[in-house]
């Protein structure tokens, strides 16, 4: 059998002649490891008479203890050494301005700022959440949506077309969000109350208007829905979101295949030096339209409408950002300028809530 004074006088000074953390995880691999010196007499263990392991256990155990003690005091004294090295090699000018994290650096794009608060919004009101894909079939974007063949609305659009297929029907990028309501009624049954934000395409691009936008509409689904629900719901998501106490809004008569009655809604502001405000003033400004959910529209989708009616709304989240942030052209919300970004932009872990605020 090994010597085993012997051996722990070799292990000792081996731990404490190594120069570094790698020499000395050497070390505790050919001791400590599956295959080292100390592992090796502790498997002669089982092999011995109850009276050799008596008198031998006790000084194997002995010994692993030993190195492993010795081990992590010289790794403890190796760390202080590099530490010190480190600290002298190494000067730090004080008068510097401290470096922001990656999380106080980043900002948040005021398009992604302006969903959460729509969010938490309409959340609070009991709406879910519904998303669909950004390529669509006509029959999802406009014929379930009651726009007939060859209508003439379908020419408001501007619509991207892809190629047709072998069956010579073509898909295109949806020009609004409007066809997820199709797809959640084809889906749920009543009661429905889902809002919908994501990215619309159509063919336009000037100061106000980009080839890519974004939008938002809700859908209210139910037996006994109405148009004072809707009105109620949309002052209230006026208030919150332009967060002030009050505001006035006027329904004006407007055309959507999709709603019957339509109408175009207008919130009283105030123009003052190139900046508008909510809740005050005597001008008016369009901010959305909505309607009853047109019969047509409810039977396309499976729904009764001697049954259920609903109604709807749509607005630009791109429009209502410039509106309440200030931000004068919607182009720059496209071309990645970080210094845009850093001016704009919102800070990562500020999250919009009712109750603590949704603009920080």
């Amino acid at each position: 059998m090994t010597d085993i004074a012997q051996l722990e006088t070799e292990l000792l000074g081996a731990v404490s002649q190594a120069k570094d953390e790698a020499a000395l995880e050497a070390v505790r691999v050919a001791a400590l490891g599956k295959n080292g010196s100390v592992s090796a007499l502790l498997k002669t263990l089982g092999a011995m008479t109850p009276d050799e392991r008596k008198a031998n256990g006790p000084k194997i155990n002995g010994l692993k203890d030993k190195v492993t003690a010795a081990i992590a005091a010289r790794k403890d004294a190796l760390g202080s050494a590099a530490l010190d090295a480190r600290l002298n090699s190494e000067s730090v000018d004080v008068t510097l301005p401290v470096r922001e994290t990656p999380a106080e650096a980043g900002r948040v794009h005021p398009i992604s700022q302006v969903i959460d608060e729509l969010t938490a919004i309409f959340a609070d009101m009991g709406f879910a959440v519904a998303e669909g894909p950004d390529i669509e079939t006509d029959d999802y974007n406009f014929t379930k949506l009651n726009f007939p063949e060859g209508h003439p609305a379908r020419d408001m659009h501007d619509t991207f077309y892809f190629p047709p297929d072998a069956d010579g029907k073509r898909k295109l990028l949806r020009t609004h969000t409007s066809p997820v309501q199709v797809r959640t009624m084809l889906t749920q049954k009543p009661p429905i109350r889902v809002i919908i934000p994501g990215r619309t395409y159509r063919s336009d691009s000037d100061q106000t208007h980009t080839p890519m936008f974004h939008q938002v509409e809700g859908l209210v689904i139910d037996k006994g829905s109405h148009l004072g629900h809707l009105k109620w719901i949309l002052e209230e998501f006026c208030k919150a979101f332009f967060e002030v106490n009050a505001v006035k809004m006027r329904f004006r008569p407007s055309f959507f295949p999709f709603t019957e009655p339509s109408m175009e809604v207008d919130i009283q502001c105030k123009r003052d030096k190139n900046e508008v405000r909510f809740g005050e003033g005597n001008d008016w400004m369009e901010i959305l339209g909505c309607g009853m959910v047109h019969p047509n529209v409810l039977r396309n989708c499976g729904l009764d409408p001697d049954s259920v009616q609903g109604f709807a709304w749509g607005l630009g989240i791109d429009r209502i950002a410039m509106l309440k942030y200030g931000m004068p052209d919607l182009r720059p919300f496209f071309e990645a300028d970080v210094r845009w970004l850093n001016h704009y932009g919102f800070r990562p872990l500020d999250f919009p809530t009712l109750a603590g605020g949704l603009s920080p």
